[in-house]
């Protein structure tokens, strides 16, 4: 009976969820401190301790909360697909600051804050995958080989998992629905695309979400550390893709790193790859779009950014004029941006530490190719700095939170906030 429940569960695509105290809104499960996650219920917090309930009373849906003074997780399991979840944040009694991540700290709402008794209702669009490769029917056709780092990410475990993170977070309810609409926007690419799981590492894949209009637009991140093109390809990470694609569908592809450790882009099968993936995702009807490698972290004696991925970008850029589609020039725009940072200060965007910043880490990171997260939201503000300027169709979807950048005006990294996740490793991400 139990299995026959779980199971059921397992299949369920639309939520109600009240959190708080004793007191629920009529059609809504109750989500209280001490719902702990069990998959045999389907859903509940990661980690129970330190959570609050605070009920205010009043109105059943928003007069209580669960907050805590430290990241708190909440997953579902829940079918893979696009889905919206309108959130309730806020206290009426005070004041609150959240901000929402999913999945491997996917950014989704950042430092939310409501005024004393103000409920605000939010709304993100998240992408919910699994590993395993299905036809158009529904029937299991293959399974993407995962690496064994792999399995204890967040985002390939069956689940949908929310992260509530900042000074005051506090969560009324929360609703989940398909979305069965909004374009996706796939994502392929190395680890300076991957939604990174652990801080410092991070990388512009995972900050995109948040330039965009939720319920319009989904990120897909399919990128992952130490890949590429062919490595894509035998695992069977653009297999899941093709049979998800749908028309309207974008594909942007990212590689470079990795694919230069087996020769030219000629020798390493490099440009013919990326004209196979260009005219399948034509004829799926979806539009491809290139993104060439940003540059590395190394200057020359006239403190310019030095060239170290050979005739890569350069091979992407008259591949896109050949197959006459979009390009997002972030190798260009990466020299652009770190040499208006200088030497030194570029440090700051990328994963430099002195030891014992983060757990077991007795030496000091110095990475000149890995990013952390003021690194990579600049990153994805250039990405999408060259959607608006270009633009793209989908520019149009692009959120206020995008305001515009200055590649030769950074963002300060002193004013750069970003509330660390828990979930923290000094372990650098394959490839370089």
């Amino acid at each position: 009976m139990i299995f026959v429940c779980s199971l059921m569960f397992a299949q369920q695509t639309t939520f109600k969820f009240d959190f708080g105290g004793s007191r629920v809104e009529n059609g809504y499960i109750p989500i209280t401190k001490n719902s702990k996650f069990d998959r045999k219920t389907g859903y509940g917090f990661m980690d129970i301790s330190g959570l609050k309930s605070v009920d205010n009373g009043g109105n059943a849906l928003t007069g209580d909360y669960i907050t805590s003074d430290k990241p708190f997780y909440f997953s579902v399991v829940i079918p893979e697909g696009n889905y919206d979840i309108k959130l309730n944040l806020g206290d009426t009694n005070g004041t609150s600051e959240t901000t929402v991540r999913v999945e491997n700290r996917r950014l989704m709402l950042d430092n939310v804050k409501t005024k004393e008794g103000e409920i605000l209702e939010k709304t993100i669009t998240v992408h919910v995958k699994d590993s395993i490769i299905r036809n158009h029917d529904g029937e299991k056709i293959g399974i993407v080989k995962l690496k064994p780092r792999e399995r204890k990410y967040l985002h390939w475990d069956n689940l949908l998992t929310i992260e509530f993170n900042d000074k005051a977070p506090k969560v009324c309810s929360l609703i989940i629905q398909p979305n069965k609409t909004a374009k996706t926007i796939y994502l392929t690419g190395d680890s300076t695309v991957v939604d990174a799981q652990y801080e410092p590492w991070a990388s512009w894949g995972q900050m995109l979400p948040y330039f965009f209009v939720p319920e319009k637009v989904v990120i897909a991140n399919y990128a992952e550390s130490g890949e590429t093109l062919k490595a894509f390809e035998d695992r069977h990470r653009i297999d899941k893709i093709w049979k998800k694609l749908r028309p309207g569908d974008y594909l942007f592809i990212q590689f470079g790193h990795n694919d230069q450790k087996y020769g030219n882009s000629e020798k390493s099968g490099y440009r013919k790859r990326l004209k196979e993936w260009i005219d399948k995702a034509k004829q799926w009807g979806a539009i491809p779009v290139l993104v060439t490698s940003m540059n590395r972290h190394v200057f020359d004696e006239n403190n310019k950014i030095v060239n170290t991925l050979d005739d890569f970008p350069e091979a992407m850029r008259e591949v896109a004029k050949e197959e006459n589609i979009f390009l997002i020039d972030l190798n260009a725009m990466s020299k652009t941006l770190f040499e208006a940072m200088g030497p030194e200060n570029s440090k700051k965007a990328f994963v430099y530490y002195p030891a014992n910043s983060y757990p077991n880490q007795p030496n000091a990171l110095a990475d000149d190719t890995h990013f952390n997260t003021y690194g990579a939201y600049e990153l994805a503000k250039c990405v999408v700095k060259s959607m608006v300027d270009q633009k793209l169709p989908l520019s149009k979807f692009v959120s206020k939170n995008y305001k515009g950048f200055d590649l030769n005006k950074p963002d300060a990294v002193e004013k750069f906030y970003w509330p660390e996740s828990i979930f923290m490793e000094s372990l650098k991400p394959d490839g370089n």
